[in-house]
């Protein structure tokens, strides 16, 4: 048993207002596919209102259109599992429909002490270390994960197009 929780963080841009017609799809899955996240096997914590709203948490002020998904998770495999071995799944394949392509690096991980909470400030940071460093013990993606000691590859089965998500 390890000491530390994996914390991801994906951002995507909007498309369109979230209530706007065309991104309705998104909008109206939201729900389904936060209760699915909440209720699977390692799944830890989300960043959400009062109300259990994480749209209208806006990272970045500038820009409403981002929207951020901050989670833990017991591990990576957990993680990976519900993104692409879930009803999510169907979800992701349809995210060009409703976000821009970015191109900067919109998803990460990083490992966390059990119990803490990672913050939109510290997701922010990561991904801007991502960007600058690529992946690394601070900042790294599935294609090339680090274990909670610093050291890489703990997964290789989850090397493919899964750094792609806003989840």
């Amino acid at each position: 048993m390890t000491d530390m929780h994996l914390a991801q963080v994906n951002i995507g841009r909007l498309k369109a207002p979230i209530d706007a017609p065309e991104t309705a799809g998104f909008a109206d899955a939201l729900d389904e596919v936060n209760a699915l996240a909440d209720g699977w096997p390692g799944f830890v914590w989300r960043l959400q209102t009062e109300e259990g709203n994480a749209t209208a948490l806006r990272p970045f002020g500038d820009d409403d259109s981002i929207l951020v998904n901050l989670s833990v998770w017991t591990s990576i495999e957990a993680l990976a599992d519900y993104v692409y071995r879930s009803e999510h799944t169907a979800y992701l394949r349809r995210r060009r429909e409703w976000f821009d392509r970015m191109d900067a690096p919109i998803t990460t991980m990083w490992w966390v002490p059990v119990g803490q909470r990672p913050t939109v400030a510290e997701a922010v940071q990561r991904l801007a270390h991502l960007a600058a460093h690529g992946p690394t013990p601070h900042a790294f993606t599935f294609r090339q994960p680090f274990a909670p000691d610093g050291d890489g590859a703990v997964t290789p089965s989850t090397a493919d197009d899964r750094d792609a998500c806003p989840a």
